[in-house]
């Protein structure tokens, strides 16, 4: 075709419909080509999900705590404390008794320990103070470790016996309104004090230097 000619009516028009159907062609296969891309964003995989992670294992159990005695209780009498004791895996009897003090020997999986009752009754009833008290063999604890560990607890006193012997107290007073659950706590926070009792005489500065 030569430069400056122009195209018959007849073949112009033809032209145009070429061109019409390119550009149609064109915009259908882009259409079809952003069609196909969302339908991939949204077509559900066909590979198989992994499979679910196994169930955890259950944790064990914790053990149940025992029942505690039902009925009255009074803190201030020896044998409703040696019953609560019992129901937790002690055993504790009268071994002594005074017009004003009534002890008692126990034994436990924790250790052997005396209990102590003050201000009683003649017949060794309504008293007004209990003290456990427990010793060990161990004499691994200067004097002055042992003021330090007193300094350091709130609720256990250590102290020497004359024989150079360590031991460990715990004391409260009882009343009349001293419930059982009371005296559970009381019971625990002794236990607390035979646990830092040992864990001091396997080695006072250790046991010192982590001491708040």
């Amino acid at each position: 075709m030569e430069t400056g000619a122009t195209l018959a009516p007849k073949s112009w028009a033809c032209y145009r419909s070429i061109m019409t159907r390119k550009i149609i062609a064109i915009a259908v296969l882009a259409a079809l080509a952003l069609t196909g891309a969302a339908e991939a964003k949204t077509r559900t995989p066909t590979h198989r999900p992994a499979p679910a992670a196994p169930a955890a294992a259950k944790p064990a159990a914790a053990p149940a705590t025992p029942p505690l005695p039902t009925g009255p209780f009074d803190a201030r009498e020896p044998r409703d404390l040696a019953a609560l004791l019992g129901a937790l895996d002690a055993k504790a009897q009268v071994s002594a008794h005074d017009t004003e003090n009534v002890v008692l020997k126990a034994t436990s999986p924790a250790g052997d320990f005396a209990i102590q009752y003050a201000g009683c009754n003649q017949q060794g009833h309504l008293c007004k103070a209990v003290q456990f008290d427990a010793s060990a063999q161990a004499r691994t604890a200067t004097v002055a470790e042992i003021n330090g560990f007193n300094q350091s607890s709130l609720t256990c006193r250590l102290y020497q016996d004359k024989s150079g012997k360590p031991h460990v107290l715990y004391s409260t007073l009882v009343f009349a309104s001293t419930g059982r659950q009371d005296m559970l706590a009381h019971v625990n926070a002794w236990r607390g004090c035979l646990s830092d009792f040992a864990a001091f005489l396997k080695d006072p500065p250790g046991y010192l230097a982590a001491a708040p």
